[in-house]
């Protein structure tokens, strides 16, 4: 490292735990905040200077071979967004009007949406209160001669049982797309997430891990899609070939859109991959000071604290407490407010959502989901989390059950 680029680091860390301390004297708490490697800004830097910013330049390059060998990923395309990896995973396994999809409620619309857009339906499937993740006891029972595909979402960075849901999918003949946008640098036994049905979909969002302010991955594990996949993602050409010296020009090929992300951001999210297994033993620290020191709640029996199977790595994405009922989970959230502490609850079950009930389902059709969600709390969580910050919290939780 150069002492210029050092420098830098050093002064971005200093002026992160100077923020950090001032926030925490004046009780401030944020539920979620970004972080920093240090080397952002030089990156950003070289792709301007490379004289190419659109995308697939230098960085999106280097991103994509990072997250193929990490994850010994077949192939790895980056996207604008995960959302767009969701669309163009969907787009692929051409779903057409009719077809079913079975998935979870308790997750957010991208999921649903980006099957939706091509005509499908959805087939709302309950999930397990220990993992909230699709109770996949329940899945056999919910395919029918229209199901096309499964998407498991892998809620907190938790793995889906994706052993049983591979054995349906394989089965039945389903395509098993991943929502992993949580789950980016987790395992399912010796697998990472993203990398075990026949597409994973992660997301680089601010909230995330590792994040790009916006951005996100489609990872093909069935490379008969990938020459499709580029086409698809290069609004339906065979630009990417071009680039590459396949064919003297590219032409319109099929339908597509561009989920291409600016090189710029791909910059930024490289400086963030470098550090990915630093930034997961930082956030496992933060995650086993909660556990610990709340763990007296699930055994007074006031909170339910997250679960980890034993076939799953997690890569610590948050920490939630779920109480007792919906007027217990409001109360501590209000409380903590009061002492400048953000904390919130998750995704809204879509079935009971406006949308959910133009669809025909309603209140009741999923108990747990609908339980599990009134009742859940995430703390705050970000990587640069300060240990007085921390405790502080935890503090401030211990007083209110007092």
């Amino acid at each position: 490292m150069s002492t210029i680029s050092r420098k830098r680091k050093d002064c971005i860390g200093k002026d992160r735990a100077e923020e950090a301390r001032a926030r925490y004297h004046m009780r401030h708490i944020p539920f979620n905040k970004p972080s920093f490697t240090g080397h952002e800004l030089h990156y950003i830097c070289k792709a301007v200077l490379s004289g190419k910013i659109s995308g697939d330049g230098i960085y999106t390059e280097k991103c994509s071979r990072f997250l193929e060998k990490k994850f010994n990923a077949p192939r790895v395309l980056l996207t604008n967004s995960g959302t767009a990896a969701l669309e163009l995973a969907s787009i692929l396994i051409d779903l057409k009007e009719g077809d079913e999809v079975i998935a979870p409620s308790y997750t957010f619309p991208s999921t649903i949406n980006a099957f939706m857009l091509r005509g499908a339906k959805p087939v709302f499937v309950d999930i397990h209160p220990d993992t909230m993740n699709i109770d996949v006891s329940l899945v056999a029972s919910r395919i029918t001669r229209k199901t096309r595909a499964i998407y498991p979402v892998h809620y907190a960075g938790i793995s889906c049982d994706m052993g049983t849901i591979q054995e349906l999918a394989k089965k039945h003949d389903l395509a098993v797309v991943e929502d992993a946008a949580q789950g980016v640098n987790s395992k399912y036994k010796n697998e990472y997430l993203g990398t075990i049905g026949t597409f994973g979909c992660y997301s680089f969002h601010e909230t995330k891990n590792v994040m790009a302010g916006e951005g996100g991955a489609l990872v093909i594990n069935d490379t008969r899609f990938t020459a499709r996949a580029e086409i698809i993602r290069e609004k339906g050409t065979d630009r990417s070939k071009h680039f590459r010296g396949e064919v003297d020009k590219y032409t319109w090929q099929e339908i597509g859109s561009s989920y291409l992300p600016s090189d710029v951001l791909a910059a930024f999210l490289f400086a963030q991959l470098e550090a990915i297994d630093e930034i997961t033993r930082k956030r496992k620290k933060i995650y086993d000071t909660y556990f610990d020191s709340l763990r007296f709640l699930e055994k007074e029996g006031k909170a339910k604290l997250p679960f980890v199977p034993v076939d799953c790595v997690p890569n610590f994405h948050m920490f939630y407490l779920v109480l007792q009922s919906e007027n217990a989970r409001d109360e501590l959230m209000k409380d903590l407010s009061t002492h400048g502490i953000t904390s919130v609850f998750h995704f809204i079950p879509l079935h009971t959502s406006p949308m959910g009930r133009k669809l025909g389902w309603k209140d009741g059709d999923l108990p747990v989901t609908e339980s599990m969600s009134a009742r859940l709390l995430r703390l705050p969580f970000y990587n640069d989390m300060l240990e007085e910050e921390q405790v502080y919290v935890i503090e401030k939780i211990r007083d209110f059950f007092r």
